[in-house]
């Protein structure tokens, strides 16, 4: 059977079929919004689907299921896990599979039809197929290492382990699970498998680790196989949560399927053998220390063929007896390297020394063909992500070493650490390095890109651009982090600024659905969370830090209609939410105490000059309108998962806190909330904490604030350019964003970009970091107003969708594209005078719902002239025309 699997993974990307001709196709099936995962969670899989039709009005009525575990099987008659017959239901996102239970190391295919309006069905789509990962209790192999105990070489290499196996014969399916506590590569019969990078994703080590099921079946042979598993330690190293060893371990088990039963063929033990393969580790992983890689040439094997392995001095290998710990299978797809970069510019740079420019900041590894190099000649390379006032690399803590082996045709490459980085610092190279050889790898995780806008300002376009490139920069790992080269931590604060940016431009279901899992994983037994996850030392942030596990799993559901997160970890948060009453003084919050996890307590961070982003009226006013949009999200939360009570309880303290907030930090003399900031002003009105007496009044002080005290620029940070965006969106204030958008003076974006910038800044001016994930809270405007796509939160997964474009007064057309879970979304418009002019497509399974201005009394819709009966106009999937008078 094991030829139907890798057929079967292409074919669900090409093969559909038309319902009643060819005005229907079912594409894109996934499971868990991945596409042919292998070795899932054992639990209930999620099933998806799409519809594209070439004719408006297309809706699913119906749909039918068909599973099996074979795909002969896979038909209405023979169907042996699942067949649902026909469901009345429009529903095509995340639906609970429902077939028989699925065992450890299942492999299923799947497929579905589909019934129209018109009780059409459609033909079946072509097959999927996912696979069950093995059960924690199914594990046979021990954690095996490189030996260095036992012998002159130290573990901390990242060494090869190599397994010599027969096979009779290729009949079978072959699955590979692997479980590293560091990074792994997998090579069978010297060809790489698979072709992800620095796996496996990030995990709580201390709690859990994760594994990746690999199919080996076409790198197989009749006879002899070598299966080498090459190591590199990641953030398994001395010191940190859940390292009991100098080096990386690998816990293997391969197994092979015939007729229907699996056999144990391969586990990891003491019989394997080990090798130095000349890459060692250097750095601690600790911020500012994550250093790079040394590389001696010389012991690099040329390939990883049989011939080329029997030729080495293989030691031997330890097990390693490592605490019981939740094995997971990855939820998350793996890192891949998504574009190759040439150096744009390469010159002198002192003696045997070369500046090289790559053109664009990134994250990943560095590829360097040398010149002809002498034996044991030395090459040192510096990375920084920008360049001092002496035209230097502005920092020297990332970097690697290349020994030469001499013999001609040499290649430094990363292989178990990457950097952030625009330039690099080569030194020990007599001659320049040719055009052309010198690439940069930008790697992240795999998922896809589910967004595009642009329109007719320019500068406009510049920045939204930087920020949907800079989270390609800071998303690897299953995780998003604050930088890549200084801290690599995956901070709460920087994530609750950019998720509603992030999921909107790409799809990140599954590395959220990582990365929750690491939240959950950090909470404290007294409800205590730390402000990064996961949590390998203490770090700084706030309550805005802790809370990201409430307001994530939310808006992962919001976005992409998957309730998963928020039916698991709804205990977490509200264990959390307990912490925080324990913290609070007369029913406000108050610092809480530093502990071994944690430090600082912030509201707002990364301000500009001239704002006291420590200012305790500040700092308590953010925090406890936080707790409030806490207590808003987890009513919403406890409402969707059927915790009525616990909603209404949410939605008193809600109410109560709002209240408090009111009394203690507004002040009626000048209509100003704390220390009068552009957060402290809108981060009450957000949050309902207002009355709606005052709003126009506390409105004035922000426009005022703005205008006058800031000279029309953003003045706030981390946390207060979401709530600020939010507000805006919310609040029509268009042309406010968009003047602070055109200032090219500090601080703005068009100051950084207009400073060579391509990725954002950790700071206004530039200080420490040039890829950073303070400032790109911004990035939902662009979608959310210009482009007028708004997602219903009480229809999620655009489900339904609010289509009302913001007009400012400089922007005369926008196109913007929305990916969603139920196929593209698109809204271009063109301003024709005082009429606007919108081109829409609305994709099967969506409802839009146009916005109408108050001053629309009439409208035309699809060339036909409507009188506003509404102030919403329905539109359903397909193409439309839609255009009305915009207020003067």
């Amino acid at each position: 059977m094991s030829y139907f699997i890798n057929f079967f993974v292409i074919v669900v990307l090409f093969v559909s079929m038309g319902c009643n001709g060819p005005s229907v196709k079912i594409y894109d099936l996934r499971c868990g919004d991945i596409v042919a995962p292998l070795g899932i969670v054992s639990d209930i899989p999620h099933l998806s689907w799409k519809i594209r039709s070439d004719q408006n009005g297309t809706q699913q009525q119906a749909y039918q299921l068909l599973a099996a575990s074979d795909p002969r099987l896979l038909d209405e008659a023979n169907a042996d896990l699942w067949n649902s017959g026909k469901v009345v239901s429009d529903a095509s996102v995340m639906l609970p599979y429902g077939g028989k239970p699925l065992a450890s190391r299942s492999i299923v295919y799947w497929k579905v039809r589909v019934w129209d309006e018109k009780d059409r069905a459609s033909r079946w789509s072509g097959a999927a197929m996912f696979s069950v990962g093995l059960d924690q209790s199914d594990w046979k192999g021990k954690y095996i290492g490189l030996a260095g105990a036992s012998t002159s070489f130290s573990p901390a290499q990242c060494p090869l382990l190599r397994k010599q196996f027969k096979m009779k014969d290729k009949d079978g399916t072959v699955f590979l699970y692997i479980n590293t506590l560091g990074y792994h590569e997998v090579y069978v019969n010297g060809r790489k498998v698979g072709e992800d990078l620095l796996s496996p994703a990030v995990s709580q080590l201390d709690k859990r680790s994760l594994f990746l099921t690999y199919d080996l079946t076409p790198f197989l042979k009749k006879g002899k196989n070598d299966l080498v598993v090459w190591l590199g330690q990641g953030w398994y190293r001395p010191g940190l949560p859940g390292t009991v060893y100098d080096g990386p371990l690998t816990k293997v088990q391969v197994e092979e399927q015939r007729d229907g039963r699996w056999e144990t063929i391969v586990v990891s033990d003491a019989s394997w053998q080990g090798y130095e393969s000349g890459y060692y580790s250097i750095g601690s992983w600790r911020p500012h220390q994550f250093g790079g890689e040394r590389v001696d040439g010389a012991k690099v094997p040329e390939d990883l063929s049989a011939d080329t392995l029997d030729k080495l001095e293989w030691l031997p290998v330890a097990e390693v007896d490592v605490p019981l710990h939740a094995v997971s299978a990855q939820a998350t797809e793996p890192n891949f390297i998504s574009e190759v970069i040439t150096a744009v510019d390469i010159r002198p740079a002192g003696d045997s020394a070369w500046l090289v420019d790559m053109g664009k900041t990134l994250t990943g590894c560095a590829e360097i063909h040398f010149p002809k190099l002498q034996a044991g000649q030395k090459i040192n390379i510096v990375y920084s992500d920008h360049l001092n006032n002496k035209g230097e690399p502005a920092n020297k803590e990332q970097y690697d070493y290349y020994t030469a082996s001499g013999k001609g045709g040499e290649v430094f490459r990363n292989k178990f650490n990457f950097h952030g980085y625009r330039y690099l610092k080569i030194s020990g190279l007599a001659v320049p390095p040719e055009a052309g050889s010198i690439k940069a790898c930008l790697v992240h995780t795999g998922y896809r890109h589910a967004s595009a806008f642009e329109c007719s300002d320019n500068d406009m376009n510049a920045i939204h651009d930087m920020i949907q490139y800079t989270f390609r920069c800071l998303t690897f790992g299953g995780y998003m982090v604050d930088c890549p080269q200084i801290e690599r931590l995956g901070y709460g604060g920087d994530g609750n600024a950019s998720t509603q940016t992030a999921q909107t431009m790409y799809d990140m279901a599954p590395l959220y659905a990582n990365w929750m899992q690491a939240w959950a994983d950090c909470i404290r037994p007294d409800g205590g969370m730390p402000h990064t996850a996961p949590n390998p030392y203490s770090a700084g942030g706030g309550p805005y830090w802790c809370g990201f596990v409430i307001t994530a799993s939310w808006r992962t559901y919001v976005n992409y209609g998957d309730p998963r997160l928020i039916e698991k970890y709804y205990p977490v948060m509200q264990q959390w939410l307990g912490y925080v009453t324990e913290y609070s003084v007369d029913g406000l919050l108050k610092r809480w105490p530093d502990t071994d996890y944690r430090g600082w307590y912030l509201g707002d961070w990364a301000c500009p000059r001239g704002i006291d982003q420590q200012a305790g009226a500040s700092v308590d006013l953010v925090n406890n309108c936080f707790v409030v949009e806490c207590y808003r999200v987890m009513e919403k939360i406890a409402r969707t998962i059927g915790k009525n009570t616990d909603a209404e309880k949410y939605a008193l303290q809600q109410k109560e806190l709002q209240q408090l907030i009111q009394q203690h930090f507004f002040d009626p003399a000048t209509d100003k909330y704390g220390t009068g900031t552009q957060i402290d002003l809108a981060y009450p009105m957000l949050e309902g904490v207002t009355p709606d007496s005052l709003m126009a009044k506390v409105t004035n002080s922000l426009y005022y604030e703005t205008e006058q005290n800031r000279q029309g620029h953003i003045a706030c940070g981390l946390v207060g350019i979401p709530v600020l965006t939010e507000w805006a969106v919310k609040n029509q204030a268009t042309d406010l964003v968009y003047s602070m958008l055109k200032k090219r003076d500090y601080p703005s974006y068009l100051y950084m970009i207009d400073n060579g910038a391509t990725t954002t800044w950790e700071h206004w001016n530039g200080d420490r970091s040039r890829i950073h994930n303070c400032y790109n809270g911004i990035g939902s405007w662009f979608y959310q107003a210009v482009g007028g796509i708004v997602p219903d939160e009480e229809n999620p997964g655009y489900r339904e969708v609010f289509i009302s474009p913001q007009v400012p007064d400089g922007i005369t057309w926008a196109k913007t594209t929305k990916e969603t879970p139920y196929g593209t979304l698109s809204v271009d418009w063109v301003l024709d005078g005082n009429k606007l002019n919108i081109d829409l497509s609305v994709p099967v399974g969506c409802k839009a719902k146009a916005v109408l201005p108050k001053n629309a009394t009439v409208y035309t819709l699809d060339g036909m002239e409507c009188k506003r009966t509404d102030d919403l106009v329905a539109l359903e999937s397909g193409k439309h025309i839609l255009s009305y008078p915009l207020a003067k």
